[in-house]
This record gives structure tokens, C-alpha cells and sequence, in this order.
């Protein structure tokens, strides 16, 4: 059954650490699920860093999940799609796998997938943070920093890329093409060539340049990565309490995370299990990221 949690309780920890300690509080990553059906994001952490409190889990049409983090932590966060899992959590997914677990625990996502990558600093260091389709695409996602210190900007890829995927490119549905194409690799998954994945003599800016698949996904999605070097129109600062990543943004107009269900995790500490607790009220604040998304939206559809 829903349980709501009064606003005032939940912000009121947040805001009294963040006045007594505001070098040492976390921030968070509120992952919305604006697509028409069920989710599945993963979350991988990259080396040094702890994995987040959930690795991976379900995610229904309109809610939303806040992962907390701490400041250092490096990683990813993606979603999956056509997913069934058993009671124990083994399963396959058509797109961004993680070895068929529910929990990746240290697996990445299978390409293609599309990516939020970040890496949050520390005291006054910004976060840099990016959209990656370096290893493919299965669908939009928006990230917008929530909660910032200064200018910042929100980035992702709102197009749907498989619409328009090149044939030699296309993921087709393992239901027998009835799914039609459910994510598009880039030409390093599908060619596997060093000059698509910028590998061997092609392992640096001046060799490995956009190509003309790369280029399919810059011009559709010109703020996110779309090759290894893509790095002066891709990558972002900033210095932000949250970042909201939001899937299909425009599948119902943008939608931002206080719009969705709050969905937050918690561990059941009898079991170990995870424990899912559902509000309806607008727990999220994200007011600034309405001005971001509308920014983006018109930017990427003009």
C-alpha cells in the first residue's frame, strides 16, 4: 500500500547536514522512468569507488527511484529494457544486460545502451558528467544537475535513434522482429574495426575521427558522445546536490521527477532484502530543472 512521508520529514536531514557538514553530505541520483512500459536501470561503479546502494532494479512506467551516493563516486547509470527475471533475480533483458541479474553487482551493460556517466567531486571540485553513445543506443534519456552551485547545463540524447538506425546497425527484438528494433549499435559493436572503436593506430584524437556512422548519432543527439573522442561538445561541470536522469523525457511531454510516483529503496534489514516504498507527494524539488529540460528539449528538437 502507498505510504506517504510528509515533505518537511524527509528534506529536514538533507537540510540540517547540509548547514552542520556540507563538504561530507551525499548527493543523489533521481532516476525517472517516463517511458510507456517497465524499466530495468543498472548502476556500475568505476574503480576506487563503492557501488551504490542498488546496482539495479525495477522501474514502472511513471516513478521514480533517488539512489543516494557520495562526493567522489564515479560511475554509470543506464537503463535496461525487455527484461524478465525470476524470484532469485536471474534473467536476460533484450537491451543493457548485466550478465542476467537484476542487481548487476559490477557488471556493465551489455551494448548497446545508452549512458549517464559522472564523476562527482569533491569539497569545491565540480562533477563532470556526460551522455554517452559510444557503446550504442536503446533509448532517450535527459540528465539535468539539480540543486546547483553556479551555471550548469542539462545534456542527453531525446531522439529516438532507432527510428531512424541504419540497418547494418539495428538490434532487432528476439520476438521475432514483431518488437521491430529495439536499440542500435554503434559501428565499433557491430564492425568491431579500430578505426570505429579508436583502437590499435587509430588510439588517439589526431587518427580516430567522427565517422559516418558516429555522425548519424552527433547530429541527432548533438550534446551527447558519439565516438571516444568526442569529447569538446559532450562532456559538462558542474557542482549539484542531485542529478535527475530521466528515460523517454518526451514520451508525455517532459516530465520531471516531482510530475512522477516517487518510488524510493530501502534495505530491509531482517533480510537483506530490498523493501520498495511508494509516495505520491513531491518529494524531489527539482523547480530549476523544468528551465533546464525546456532548454534542452527545444535545443536538441530544433
Amino acid at each position: 500500500m502507498p505510504v506517504k512521508i510528509p515533505r518537511a520529514v524527509l528534506l529536514f536531514p538533507l537540510v540540517l547536514c547540509s548547514f552542520l557538514f556540507p563538504d561530507s553530505c551525499s548527493c543523489a541520483f533521481t532516476i525517472t522512468n517516463n517511458c510507456p512500459y517497465t524499466i530495468w536501470p543498472g548502476t556500475l561503479a568505476g574503480a576506487g569507488t563503492p557501488q551504490l546502494a542498488s546496482t539495479g532494479f525495477r522501474l514502472d512506467s511513471g516513478f521514480s527511484m533517488r539512489i543516494p551516493s557520495v562526493p567522489g563516486w564515479s560511475g554509470r547509470i543506464w537503463a535496461r529494457t525487455g527484461c524478465t527475471f525470476d524470484e532469485s533475480g536471474n534473467g536476460t533483458c533484450q537491451t543493457g544486460d548485466c550478465g542476467g541479474r537484476l542487481e548487476c553487482n559490477g557488471m556493465g551493460a551489455t551494448p548497446p545502451a545508452s549512458l549517464f556517466e559522472v564523476t562527482l567531486g569533491t569539497g569545491d571540485v565540480k562533477d563532470y558528467y556526460d551522455v554517452s553513445l559510444v557503446d550504442g543506443y536503446n533509448l532517450p534519456l535527459v540528465a539535468a544537475p539539480v540543486g546547483v552551485h553556479g551555471a550548469c547545463n542539462a545534456t542527453g540524447c531525446v531522439s529516438d535513434i532507432n527510428m531512424g538506425c541504419p540497418k547494418e546497425l539495428q538490434l532487432v527484438g528476439d520476438d521475432g522482429g514483431e518488437g521491430g528494433v529495439v536499440a542500435c549499435k554503434s559501428a565499433c559493436e557491430a564492425f568491431g574495426l579500430d578505426q570505429y572503436c579508436c583502437g590499435g593506430e587509430f588510439a588517439n584524437p589526431t587518427t580516430c575521427q567522427p565517422s559516418f556512422y558516429s555522425t548519424i548519432f552527433k547530429r541527432a543527439c548533438p550534446r551527447a558522445y558519439s565516438y571516444a573522442f568526442d569529447d569538446g561538445t559532450s562532456i559538462f561541470t558542474c557542482k549539484a546536490d542531485d542529478y535527475a536522469i530521466i528515460f523517454c523525457p518526451t514520451a508525455n511531454g517532459i516530465k520531471t521527477p516531482d510530475e512522477a510516483q516517487a518510488a524510493s529503496m530501502i534495505p530491509n534489514p531482517s533480510n537483506g532484502e530490498t523493501m520498495k516504498l511508494v509516495s505520491s507527494s513531491n518529494i524531489l524539488q527539482p523547480l530549476p530543472l523544468l528551465f533546464l529540460l525546456l532548454i534542452l528539449y527545444l535545443t536538441l528538437c530544433a
